[in-house]
């Protein structure tokens, strides 16, 4: 039986690695915008103390290979030599049976690397590496002077196999979809509030980005490329969707039947920003409750889904959860399946939740994050603060400006903010903007484009490693 040679291994290194030849190498992301995250990163790529194995998740085409590539490109123009970086895409059929170490010490042959050489090294997709955080934390123990880099898509192995055995190895780091403030600087347009833009004059221009952006905008190729955007549902449909619910997560888990998986993520994301109950997405998609709680488990750790827990007025939990919202987390995954939505199409109520949802989620603590739901009423959104003990905010999403005409509709939100002691209540409107005051609560009044952009720009401050 033949076998693959070492000679084909270390020719398949220098393909993927064209620094190698030329300082000067063309990449195909050479000159894509770089991501918010991309200084964080490159930060934890560079940092030396302590020393840790860099662990990038996030879903598939968010860009993580094009941020190593960018990262890369940085460190060659900074003097870098070029034969001390290593780029591995671990499933490459050609890597099969081969050890991250092995491939390390071929690189060092290559080159005539000494074992204390000061080299980089980035591992992408390794979650299809067997054994992967055993793996890197051996290069990170026995090498002390190499800095590792490893992404992968299937965050639902990396994240659990990384808290389990790379304690004080790994740092983690999420890269999330493209968040809305990314979106217009992908696209080149003007940021609200900056560079002499009004909102309130050039509302309707950031309203008609705000939907491109719920159909097209998670993704950098869709936002950057007419091609991607027209043909989203093979983009996305096809080479996404398929390849995680087909393959990564049955794979990782011993899913036997990926086709009901797919069937119920469908539903999921058809009743993006809807309450759900676990008998009703039972009958709904087929799934037995028992499998449906695990599926849900697994979707959510592969970053499609997001879950909102509910409370009641008192903003208590429920001792037994039967109900539960579900929000696409990359919101134009729905258009992909769907089509793309209109900014006056009867779903786009809970497409526009679905997406300033996302732009919160990006911003720890997530778990914060719940909707209220009682007899006479509900809220769509409520932060906890506090552990949990206390109402920090509560927000009402509408692509409507009705309420800001008819506050007294608003009546539940009102009920809620009173009986917890909050001052203000938000209300997200198509157009309207302004306060009013009812009872003892101010209700703030913001199109929920604005406030997606304020959102995601507060995201990107705050830490997304951990």
């Amino acid at each position: 039986m033949l076998q693959i040679t070492e000679t084909e291994v270390k020719n398949r290194l220098a393909l993927e690695n064209p620094w190698w030849r030329s300082r000067d190498f063309e990449a195909p992301s050479r000159h894509w915008p770089k991501r918010a995250h991309y200084d964080a990163f490159l930060a934890l790529v560079r940092r030396t103390q302590p020393h840790r194995a860099v662990v990038l998740m996030g879903p598939r085409r968010v860009g993580k290979t094009v941020m190593m590539t960018q990262a890369i490109r940085q460190l060659i123009d900074e003097d870098v030599p070029p034969s001390r970086i290593l780029y591995v895409s671990v499933d490459t059929p050609t890597y099969t049976g081969l050890s991250l170490e092995r491939l390390l010490g071929l690189f060092a042959e290559l080159h005539g690397h000494e074992r204390h050489a000061e080299l980089f090294v980035f591992f992408d997709e390794i979650q299809y590496h067997p054994d992967w955080e055993r793996h890197l934390k051996s290069l990170v123990d026995a090498y002390p002077r190499i800095r590792v880099t490893a992404s992968g898509s299937a965050a639902a192995a990396l994240k659990a196999k990384s808290l389990e055995s790379g304690a004080g190895r790994f740092t983690d780091f999420l890269l999330p979809p493209l968040t809305f403030a990314e979106f217009l600087s992908f696209r080149g347009e003007p940021a609200p509030q900056t560079h002499g833009l009004d909102v309130e004059k050039d509302l309707e221009r950031l309203n008609a980005a705000f939907i491109d952006y719920v159909n097209f905008g998670g993704f950098p190729e869709a936002a950057l490329q007419e091609a991607v955007r027209r043909q989203m549902s093979r983009f996305i449909a096809n080479d996404i969707v398929d390849k995680v619910l087909l393959r990564d997560l049955p794979s990782l888990y011993g899913i036997s039947d990926a086709q009901e998986l797919k069937r119920l993520f469908t539903t999921l994301a058809y009743n993006s920003g809807q309450e759900l109950s676990y008998d009703g997405l039972s009958k709904a998609s087929g799934v037995a409750k028992n499998t449906l709680r695990k599926y849900l488990d697994y979707l959510e750790a592969a970053f499609l889904i997001h879950r909102l827990q509910r409370i009641d007025i008192n903003a208590e939990r429920f001792k037994r959860v039967t109900r539960f919202k579900v929000y696409l987390t990359n919101v134009s995954i729905r258009a992909a399946l769907f089509g793309p939505a209109g900014p006056d199409d009867a779903q786009i109520g809970s497409i526009v939740e679905s997406a300033y949802l996302g732009q919160l989620s990006q911003n720890p603590p997530v778990d914060s994050l719940h909707y209220a739901r009682w007899a006479k009423g509900e809220v769509d959104l409520v932060r906890l603060a506090g552990g949990g003990r206390r109402v920090s905010a509560a927000t009402e999403v509408k692509w409507s400006d009705r309420p800001f005409d008819r506050p007294e509709e608003l009546g539940a939100l009102v009920a809620f903010c009173e009986r917890n002691r909050l001052g203000e209540g938000h209300v997200l409107t198509r157009a309207a903007r302004g306060r009013t005051r009812i009872g003892g609560t101010t209700l703030v009044f913001e199109p929920v484009a604005a406030a997606s952009y304020a959102a995601a720009v507060e995201s990107v401050m705050s830490p997304a490693a951990g």
